[in-house]
């Protein structure tokens, strides 16, 4: 009797699970409603009635039958689209008993048979898919008065915003948002999707965007960039808009920013400006140096070299015009956006203009700890040099760009597109260091005040022209790309050094003392150009033949002069022939390539390579010394894909090259900047080479908003080009590369990224798993050195986004580092760490809002760092709206609530170990005013 009583007891509640979780099915037929032919591949789409958002989507099949399952109890809505048909709307319920719905034949109308006087109303489609592009319709989408872009996107499937802007798409960062297809003030995303009101948006649209050249020819070449396009409503092109932030804080921190714009028809009009001293206040400014930014000589894979005359600041340090969180900022920034199409899109000009000034001020305290190989010939030889450096730094820089990009298109076949840029640049350093270094038993080994200073003025000039034609026979095609570019610099600069050295107990000391001006004059040029074929063997196998031809010249004086002076009385006229150059250098590439391309079906295949053999020569005009080179480079490529389906497929492929030592290696440019270390030449290096293979596979499902992302890629390089440091007694090292011949370099990553929606719950889900490592040879005292190094990492994130109520994400997860050298077995870098982040925002009645996000980051002591680190970083703000629409705003800010922001980074080399303090931005409370404003225009837009 108590086993009947059970069962029955289990078999209720078994029914009851069973009716709680019932799930429906709904199908039905798409046909013409007059012809009745099956209408086949038509989107079908159910949306909540609620709010329109998609719930299930599906295509029909060749007989025109859909059916969807798995849908639960509740209020829906069918929308039925085809090409040419007028949308098919229809309400329905699902709450009977019975599990199925058929809906039978869905009778389609064309749009030519409706009566013009007939207005059809329906619920728009949410998403749709156009070969490569899933579009967002915005009117399926609530957007709050206001709202910008990035709001907008956050209600995306498949689409996420973290708390600084960042945009990823199916498991992709998103590096471009175009605005009507345009570049909107360059490259810097956060222009688009903080600034332009989400109103505005018509639909957003989601792709790979290609490189002119295969959006020219067809012809995938592999590069592909993730970008947004956002369609502004035709309505929405006439009229005004813009925003005006200022806050003032406490410390002394301030920022503000305000941002115009103009539409009229394809016209607009942009003009922004920024100040600040928070290092938040920056729109971005990604200013592209283009060629001749490094010190020395560097060749890349093309084996075109670049050449500043060994650095253009004269040996002395420089200062980027970047702010890399290290010091206290000012920084103040404008720019001007102004682009237009005319003549049936015939004609187009795109054209930016940006100035800034950007100033930092800071101090740096370095600890640093070298592992020197034991001597066996002297077992007091000492191992350990630990070094303790105080640094202080005043960096400024003033900078502006304009660039300008038209494009004409002279027939149906031929395309023109020109772009020119100009940067100047003036730039001021002030560097102080005070840094000594002792041996493992403590003792005094050397001493090195110094202070540098530096001022250079900068002016780059680029141009481009790419003309494209299409020939007679499809997929003919002939393109011609010819660059040219130059660039003059003119530095000037002071090195002050007192190197003390101390020899062992009862040795006296040494000291070595420098006082110089250093001049720095540099000018080059640069001209190329590309020649591109393309011939269709058959449907499926294309040829693709290219051409270039390269000059690069240099003009590079370098003179360093001693002062003869006496103190307060300096006089630098004597010239110091050891630390000065005249480099005369001229180059010349010529490279061919050859490739092919094989697309059938879903698979694409392309393979060939690239051989390109340059000629420089460099001549120093002070020495008389001079260095020339004739070498080849040959660079083999493969790549296969395979694409599933739209939103899924498979990419492998394989690269090859080799790396030329670089002038610097071979015969270095002499600078006594850092006197402890000094750097010998090497003229029998041999290049090394480069093999490679990657690959990446995707997926992504729209309807439960599921993506994979799994990458990975091995290199490795034969005949690897290293250092071989020498530390001597008094701590004095040189440095010289070589090669190591029957040795082979190596690294790898991998990476799996997965996220879905949790529709339960209508909550995000996402997960990162990431490994990576490396073998990497050096010498140490003559003596090979093998490192090994991986780390191994895994973040899990929630994110949840409930419009005009409350948006939260949270994310974390341990990390591992496992670190060896040959030379140290007794040593090594083993430890793990973990890091958590959130964003949270919360709408409250009254028109109030709460943010707060936050850091957190644990590093745990190994045997290279005595002590762990911890830190956590919270940031908060509380916001009260005014008027109907909400277009002012007074916002309380607090930035590092508890204080932590330390400013502190570890490293660890081969054989080294390195903490760094340094000033930072820390806690502070900000007060602002945010008025958004807006005079939009109805209407189509002016006719041209």
């Amino acid at each position: 009797m108590k086993f009947t009583i059970t069962a029955l007891v289990f078999f209720c509640l078994c029914s009851l699970s069973t009716l709680a979780q019932t799930s429906y099915l709904v199908k039905g037929n798409s046909v013409d409603s007059v012809a009745n032919i099956k209408l086949a591949n038509t989107s079908i789409s159910i949306l909540n009635a609620k709010d329109s958002t998609l719930r299930k989507f599906t295509r029909a099949a060749t007989n025109g039958s859909f059916s969807m399952a798995n849908l639960n109890k509740g209020k829906f809505i069918l929308l039925v689209t085809y090409p040419g048909y007028a949308d098919y709307v229809e309400h329905f319920t699902l709450d009977s008993t019975k599990t199925t719905l058929n809906l039978g034949n869905i009778n389609m109308n064309l749009k030519s048979r409706l009566l013009k006087e007939v207005l059809i109303k329906g619920t728009v489609a949410a998403i749709k898919i156009k070969g490569d592009t899933t579009e967002f319709n915005a009117k399926a989408y609530t957007i709050q008065p206001n709202s910008k872009v990035e709001d907008l996107l956050k209600q995306l499937p498949g689409i996420q915003v973290d708390k600084d802007g960042k945009i990823t798409a199916q498991g992709q960062t998103v590096n471009k948002v175009l605005v009507d297809g345009e570049e909107f003030f360059g490259d810097d995303p956060t222009l688009v999707t903080k600034n332009i009101r989400g109103d505005m948006v018509d639909k957003v649209q989601l792709y790979d965007k290609k490189s002119d050249q295969a959006t020219f020819t067809g012809i995938d070449d592999g590069e592909k960039t993730k970008t947004i396009n956002i369609k502004l409503k035709e309505d929405k092109k006439n009229g005004y808009f813009g925003k005006i932030d200022a806050g003032i804080g406490t410390d002394g921190f301030y920022q503000g920013q305000g941002l115009y714009n103009k539409f009229k028809g394809k016209k607009k009009f942009s003009v922004y400006g920024t100040f600040g001293n928070t290092g938040k206040t920056g729109l971005g400014w990604n200013d592209n140096n283009k060629l001749g930014t490094g010190d020395g000589i560097q060749f890349n894979d093309d084996g075109n070299a670049y050449f500043d005359g060994g650095g253009r600041d004269g040996g002395l340090d420089s200062f980027s015009g970047r702010y890399d969180g290290q010091g206290i900022p000012v920084a103040n920034t404008g720019g001007v956006h102004y682009d237009d199409k005319w003549k049936n899109d015939k004609y187009a000009l795109n054209t930016n203009y940006k100035v800034g000034n950007l100033e930092v001020d800071g101090t740096r305290n370095n600890k640093s700890q070298q592992n020197l190989p034991p001597d066996p010939t002297d077992p007091t030889a000492n191992t350990v040099i630990n070094t303790k450096s105080d640094e202080t730094f005043n960096n400024s820089m003033f900078r502006q760009k304009l660039d300008a990009t038209y494009t004409v298109k002279l027939d149906t076949t031929t395309t023109l597109k020109v772009s020119v840029d100009g940067t100047l640049k003036n730039s001021d350093t002030h560097t102080t260091y005070i840094a000594e270094s002792r041996r493992l038993d403590s003792t005094l080994l050397n001493t090195n005040d110094r202070t540098l200073t530096n001022k250079v003025d900068q002016q780059l000039f680029n141009a481009s022209a790419f003309l494209t034609k299409k020939l007679k026979k499809t997929g003919r095609t002939l393109s011609l790309n010819v660059t040219a570019g130059a660039t003059e610099s003119k530095a000037r600069g002071f090195l002050n050094s007192d190197l003390e050295t101390f020899g062992l107990q009862g040795q006296p000391a040494t000291s070595q003392i420098t006082d110089q001006l250093k001049t720095d004059n540099t000018k080059t040029s640069r001209f190329n150009t590309n020649l591109t074929y393309t011939e269709p063997i058959t449907k499926a196998l294309s040829l693709v033949l290219n051409y270039s031809f390269g000059l690069n010249n240099s003009n590079a004086d370098r003179r360093s002069f001693n002062n003869t002076g006496t103190v307060g009385n300096p006089n630098y006229t004597l010239l110091d022939t050891t630390f000065s150059n005249h480099y005369i250098f001229n180059q010349t590439s010529n490279q061919g390539g050859l490739n092919f391309n094989y697309k059938k079906g879903k698979s694409n295949l392309r393979f060939g390579t690239r051989i390109t053999n340059v000629n420089y020569k460099q001549e120093d005009e002070i020495s008389g010394n001079s260095a020339s080179r004739s070498f080849t480079n040959w660079s083999p490529q493969a790549n296969y894909s395979y694409k599933f389906s739209t939103y899924s497929s498979l990419n492998i492929g394989y690269y090859g090259n080799q790396t030329q030592p670089t002038i610097d290696q071979l015969q270095p440019i002499r600078v006594n900047t850092d006197p402890t270390n000094i750097v010998l030449g090497n003229p029998d290096l041999k290049p090394s080479f480069t093999n490679g293979f990657f690959g990446y596979y995707n997926l992504y499902k729209v309807i439960s908003d599921q993506s994979v992302w799994l990458n990975g890629n091995y290199n490795f390089t034969t005949n690897p080009i290293v250092s071989n440091v020498v530390t001597d007694n008094e701590g004095k090292s040189t440095i010289q590369a070589v090669n190591l011949s029957g040795q082979r370099q190596s690294n790898y990553n991998f990476g799996l990224d997965l996220s879905r929606k949790l529709s339960f719950i209508g909550m995000n889900i996402n997960g990162r798993l990431n490994t990576g490592g490396n073998i990497y040879y050096s010498m140490q005292n003559n003596e090979l050195n093998k490192t090994k190094s991986n780390n191994y990492s895994g973040t899990i994130g929630l994110s949840k986004y409930k419009e005009k109520k409350y948006s939260i994400y949270i994310s974390g997860g341990p990390n591992y580092t496992v670190g060896q050298s040959s030379l140290q077995p007794d040593r090594n870098n083993n430890g793990y760490g973990f890091s958590a982040d959130y964003y949270i925002n919360f709408y409250l009645p009254g028109k109030i809002q709460i943010s707060s996000d936050g850091q957190y980051q644990y590093t745990a002591a190994t045997q290279s760092f005595s002590t762990d680190f911890r830190q956590t970083i919270l940031n908060a703000s509380i916001t009260k709206a005014f008027f109907k629409g909400e277009g002012l705003k007074l916002i309380l800010r607090g930035n590092d609530l508890l204080n932590q922001n330390s400013g502190f980074t570890r490293s660890a080399s081969s054989t080294s170990y390195t903490e760094n303090r340094y000033t930072t931005i820390r806690r502070y409370y900000m007060l602002s005013v945010v008025w958004d404003f807006s005079g939009m225009g109805g209407g189509a837009p002016a006719k041209k």
